[in-house]
């Protein structure tokens, strides 16, 4: 389950005592990525950096409000995403992914985004900001259901059924759709999503945590936790193995999957912000073997 980790929770300690150090340094690791996601979303550059800037400042106004109930990144990733929509309100913008601007996803129509919820500056009262003890339950239950399902499929390694309940949770597409992703029949793909949503209530049930009373509550319930969560997102150290080719075939075809397949828009970031970085690395090599191959021939000043 993605929570804060020792070092971020150090770093976010060290912040919340005005560290102008650790504030920068907190700054330059996570630009690079929020402005990439935020660039493939707004056509002007300085739209773009507006919106992380914004990002920011309303992240170091919300720090106390910060619990650390989904990763430091997704929050963030939130945040920059409500910039967003604040300044262009498109179909595109709503949206995660980029395979959900070729397939319609269910409930497409609904007002709320899935990300407002989040702890931040602009709170509001959706299911996942619900302060009292019943909702925090259910939310903490839902997630370690969710959370045991996709590490089964990793550990297995079953990335098949992994992509199909991805396409289904995360990107929130209907079977039909994700039948003609998969070049799977309707019934198959029908059967793996009952058996996951088996799996994930008897969970929740040996919990004794009622949750959602229709079928299609539910089910919309786990779109905003795999949201919120990011169950299926590789780490950014998966992805700079995937940049770097050093994956095994496995893995590598799954994250080829999920960044180029499902266009998560989070992890096509930091894909975008790892070969900048690797780019500028190899930049700074390059200049520095041409000063050392070439400060010899320099003429030395009389």
């Amino acid at each position: 389950m993605n929570r804060v980790t020792k070092a971020e929770q150090y770093l976010l300690d060290k912040i919340r005592r005005g560290n102008t150090q650790a504030w920068s340094e907190f700054v330059d690791r996570y630009r690079g990525r929020l402005l990439s996601f935020a660039q493939a979303k707004l056509p002007q550059s300085a739209d773009a950096e507006d919106a992380v800037q914004e990002t920011f400042i309303a992240f170091i106004k919300s720090l106390q409000s910060y619990r650390g109930e989904c990763a430091l990144e997704t929050y963030l990733f939130a945040l920059l995403r409500r910039k967003i929509i604040d300044a262009y309100r498109s179909r595109q913008s709503r949206h995660d992914c980029l395979i959900q601007d070729t397939y319609e996803t269910q409930g497409d129509d609904k007002s709320t985004d899935p990300f407002a919820g989040l702890a931040g500056p602009a709170q509001t009262a959706s299911w996942y900001a619900r302060a009292d003890e019943k909702y925090e339950l259910q939310k903490s239950t839902l997630t370690e259901a969710l959370s045991e399902l996709v590490d089964g499929f990793k550990s297995s390694p079953n990335f098949r059924d992994l992509q199909i309940i991805e396409l289904l949770f995360y990107c929130h597409l209907s079977n039909k759709d994700v039948a003609k992703i998969m070049g799977l029949k309707e019934k198959a793909i029908a059967l793996i999503k009952h058996r996951s949503l088996k799996q994930i209530r008897q969970r929740i049930e040996s919990s004794r945590i009622p949750i959602g009373p229709s079928s299609e509550e539910f089910e919309n319930l786990l779109t905003d936790v795999w949201k919120l969560q990011r169950f299926s997102c590789p780490k950014r150290s998966t992805i700079g193995a995937y940049l770097l080719g050093t994956l095994d075939s496995k893995w590598r075809q799954y994250v080829d999957f999920h960044v180029n397949t499902i266009g998560c828009g989070y992890c096509m970031a930091n894909l975008q912000d790892l070969r900048e970085q690797n780019a500028n690395k190899q930049s700074r090599r390059l200049a520095a073997r041409i000063m050392e191959s070439t400060a010899g021939f320099l003429k030395k000043p009389r």
